[in-house]
């Protein structure tokens, strides 16, 4: 824990006027209650701080950035488990994506369901050659409810939206940069690097009219993102009133193909 993050799931560093922070809950970097809540908490501290003027998030390890949320969470089926964590993963990433400063994600590796809605929620995302990129809830029974839906198919559109969600394809990274999910593609190895020098230059602006920006860059995004943040919760908390939610989540516990019963 430090004066930042509440939470030993989130380490952070401060580098000059950036606060380099690593999702490090092994294996996979998965979010759950704890590092929910710490994410807000920890944003919401480095607002607080007028010497910070960016972030930069990336994952520990060599191989995840994070594999989204730890799914034994939803193992029962129990909705009111689904709408608190459903609740957390929003104010979370919400916050995040309105954080004060510039919001750098360095994907060092697989950025899979709740993990790539963390790069979503940031201004700019930079990727290793080796990355891996997807959004597989629906293979589990599940749904993006953590701005999956809305954030990807503002970047990229909704065809590209559609087959990462709805086909269940996984973006390697140069794919990801040719349809805008990305900004840029670097060496394994590198992107920490890379997004720390990028995140110094903003220190080049002045932090206020930097926020002043990009609140006006949100602008229309705001006008109409929110209700579907809202009705993407909502969905959320419904597929656990089907068959096949359960059926998805223990299938891939059990490393086994799902039945699916469309029910």
């Amino acid at each position: 824990m430090s004066q930042y993050s509440p939470t030993e799931k989130l380490k952070v560093e401060i580098i000059d006027h950036t606060a380099l922070v690593t999702i490090d809950n092994p294996g996979a970097n998965t979010w759950d209650a704890e590092s929910l809540v710490g994410l807000k908490t920890l944003v919401e501290n480095l607002n607080a701080d007028r010497n910070i003027f960016s972030l930069v998030i990336t994952g520990a390890g060599e191989k995840f950035f994070s594999a989204g949320a730890d799914l034994k969470m939803f193992a029962d089926g129990d909705k009111e488990v689904a709408y608190d964590i459903g609740l957390k993963f929003g104010q979370a990433f919400e916050t995040l994506a309105d954080f004060r400063g510039v919001s750098i994600a360095a994907i060092n590796g697989f950025a899979m369901g709740g993990g790539l809605e963390c790069a979503l929620a940031c201004d700019i995302r930079i990727a290793e050659t080796q990355a891996q990129l997807a959004l597989p809830e629906a293979k589990v029974g599940l749904l993006p409810c953590a701005g999956g839906t809305q954030r990807l198919t503002a970047l990229v559109g909704s065809g590209w939206a559609k087959r990462v969600i709805l086909c269940g394809e996984r973006l390697k990274a140069d794919k990801a940069l040719s349809i805008g999910l990305v900004e840029e593609v670097v060496e394994t190895g590198t992107a920490k690097e890379v997004a720390l020098k990028l995140a110094a230059q903003v220190g080049q602006q002045s932090p206020v009219a930097v926020s002043f920006c990009k609140e006006l860059v949100h602008e229309a995004r705001d006008a109409v993102m929110p209700k579907g943040l809202m009705l993407e919760r909502e969905r959320f908390v419904q597929l656990f009133d089907t068959a096949d939610q359960k059926e998805g989540v223990n299938a891939f516990l059990e490393k086994r193909s799902p039945e699916w019963k469309n029910a």
